[in-house]
């Protein structure tokens, strides 16, 4: 998997560095192609890559082609500001889908994006502490924020009768905000939590953290972390150990790679929870079978449909403009995804550019549902609860 998604990164780096014209509009992607989700990207890369094609085949974008301009985090801090550099002073991006994670999403905006007054929309950054972003209004995201997945986590486990846990959370924007958040919403909601533990990334072993979490009785482990890193090797090695037999996750555990490292028979047990698409919308059929027929499948992982709805919406925002000036993107976007305005949908990119190019205003219902941006760029939102289907995830319910 590490030879894998090491040659994806070459090959989306080197995309990077293809002859462009005049005429060519460059479209950045900040990805976490490398690092703890590389087991995501494929399909998610595949999704905003399928998004790049269909602009090019219906018309271009403005008076030439968009060109995807990648970027690689490596799923650190560090790296995420290096990539936002490149794509910001030496390709001239006029605005940013991504990145994924959201410490990498919050540390590119902070250090580069803002300060550059560049727009930035990430498909999968969930953090609440992007929505308090001194951001000038650059920073956007078209998943809910943890704090309503933590929320719906905690109802999803009282809903199965489990009334004591023991929860352990990654120690970055992503777990600290979600794991306080469910933390707080299951007391609350009259749960019990019987212990708890931050723990750091990268380790090899867990098991002291873990020898703490048996205290108490819990009935199930709830993971916040990434199942490439800390999240994966918490639940082997609770798993080898006897320690726990039922593990509860967010999206970061909602990963193949889990299953294949722990087993499907010692997951049977376990649920997770993942923003995820309204069940009823024919946007996502759309999506949905027009990426399998290029792809050959795949349209079912995680973050496939917010990917390619935020690489259209960013391409839908600079063909707004007219132009790529960076100045009034975000102004663009909230138009081009806000109601009022002629529904456009997936793959709808022939209609949407004669609309604009008719001075006429359009609302983008996307795969992943509707995005009705807030004051602080958030948006409302679903979150779907998975369970482990053979080598895969099959969701069982949907909250709004």
């Amino acid at each position: 998997m590490r030879k894998l998604t090491t040659m994806i990164a070459t090959a989306a780096l080197l995309a990077s560095t293809a002859l462009v014209s005049a005429a060519d509009t460059k479209v950045g992607i900040l990805m976490d192609i490398t690092g703890p989700i590389a087991n995501f990207i494929p399909p998610i890369q595949n999704a905003a890559n399928l998004a790049v094609k269909q602009v090019n085949a219906q018309g271009g974008l403005l008076d030439g082609s968009a060109i995807a301009v990648y970027g690689d985090t490596t799923g650190t801090s560090q790296g995420a500001v290096d990539a936002a550099q490149k794509l910001v002073n030496i390709e001239n991006v006029p605005f940013v889908m991504g990145a994924l994670m959201s410490g990498t999403t919050i540390a590119a905006a902070e250090a580069v994006f803002i300060p550059a007054g560049v727009v930035q929309l990430s498909p999968t950054a969930t953090s609440p502490a992007m929505t308090d972003l001194k951001d000038n209004d650059l920073v956007y995201r078209i998943v809910p924020s943890d704090n309503y997945q933590g929320e719906i986590l905690a109802k999803m486990v009282l809903a199965e009768g489990i009334k004591k846990v023991a929860v352990t959370f990654v120690n970055n924007d992503y777990g600290v905000g979600i794991g306080n958040t469910f933390i707080d919403a299951y007391k609350a909601a009259g749960g019990e939590v019987v212990a708890q533990a931050k723990h750091e990334e990268k380790k090899d072993s867990y098991r002291s953290e873990l020898a703490s979490l048996t205290k108490g009785g819990a009935e199930a482990l709830v993971v916040v972390a990434y199942a490439g890193d800390s999240g994966g090797k918490i639940v082997k090695q609770a798993a080898e150990g006897g320690l726990f037999s039922r593990f509860i996750g967010t999206d970061g555990l909602r990963d193949d790679l889990l299953i294949k490292n722990v087993g499907a028979e010692i997951l049977k047990t376990s649920f997770f929870s993942s923003p995820t698409s309204p069940g009823d919308n024919p946007a996502q059929g759309i999506l949905h079978k027009a990426f399998n027929a290029e792809y050959g499948g795949g349209a079912d992982k995680a973050f496939v449909d917010q990917t390619y709805d935020a690489t259209f919406l960013t391409m839908l925002a600079i063909e707004k403009v007219g132009s790529a000036d960076r100045s009034k993107m975000a102004i663009a976007l909230r138009d081009v995804a806000t109601a009022p305005g002629i529904k456009v949908g997936p793959g709808e990119w022939k209609k949407a550019k004669a609309l604009l190019s008719e001075g006429k205003d359009i609302d983008y219902d996307g795969a992943g549902g509707a995005y009705e941006f807030d004051a602080n760029g958030d948006v409302s939102g679903f979150i779907g609860k998975f369970v482990v289907d053979g080598d895969s995830y099959k969701q069982t319910e949907i909250v709004e």
